[in-house]
């Protein structure tokens, strides 16, 4: 069975064309009629829709017509999960935090899981062994804390990062080499700080990286950790498939 899973986020529209649990094409930055356009020819009989931004509803109700069995538009305070929720506040929720939760309990079922998503906003979010998604932790990415630094500030660069592989020195010698120092290497400590305290918690943790700077940062963590560029993905389709199994 065809199915199509689309997440909505803050700077792009990815979808991932499924045929069962397997995914079999993904795309990124598409337009509404690109969307339209690849349901046309993907004939998904059900389609999840995720979104943290304000136009997923316009999404939903221009896809009706073209699909014959159910759109669900996924929100984390109500829809069925195939795991258990324990945040405090569902309705606050990113959609995209909640899919990837669901998306690492698929992959890695019965062990915990720390869910690293390097996107406009750098998230660590934890899945226990027992299948209960705990929460975790919000702060800027990478392209914000560049953006950050140039906008409130009176004369400091608005830079770009630099090369997945190229060298970031700890110790910039230059404005810009001490800003990009503070973003990439602060942000890479940041990230493996806090997997250290999770690892202490956590027997046996497993870390998966996905998001847009997810290839960027993969290199530069020394932590064991497994690239799953679509893991959101993959979670917003076992969501769909447990609310829709025939």
């Amino acid at each position: 069975m065809h199915t199509l899973a689309l997440d909505i986020g803050n700077t792009a529209v990815k979808a991932g064309c499924f045929d069962g649990p397997h995914l079999r094409k993904m795309a990124a930055g598409l337009s509404g009629a690109e969307v339209v356009d690849l349901v046309r020819h993907w004939q998904p009989r059900h389609v999840v829709v995720s979104s943290v931004a304000q136009e997923a509803a316009l999404t939903v109700q221009e896809l009706q017509a073209l699909v014959p069995g159910r759109i669900l538009a996924f929100n984390p305070a109500t829809t069925a999960l195939p795991l258990q929720n324990a945040y405090a506040t569902p309705h606050t929720l990113g959609a995209d935090r909640l899919a990837a939760a669901v998306g690492a309990w698929y992959l890695r079922p019965g062990r915990a899981t720390v869910i690293v998503d390097a996107g406009t906003a750098l998230k660590l979010d934890l899945v226990s062994a027992d299948g209960t998604f705990r929460g975790g932790s919000i702060a800027p990415g990478l392209q914000l804390r560049l953006k950050a630094l140039h906008h409130f500030t009176g004369r400091l660069p608005m830079l770009e990062l630099p090369a997945p592989h190229a060298t970031v020195s700890l110790t910039g010698d230059s404005t810009q080499g001490a800003m990009l120092s503070g973003v990439v290497n602060g942000a890479v400590a940041e990230i493996q700080g806090l997997l250290a305290s999770y690892r202490r918690q956590q027997p046996g943790l497993g870390v998966l990286l996905t998001g847009g700077d997810a290839g960027f940062l993969a290199p530069r963590l020394s932590a064991r950790i497994f690239v799953v560029p679509e893991l959101v993905l993959l979670g917003l389709n076992r969501i769909l498939a447990y609310n829709v199994e025939e």
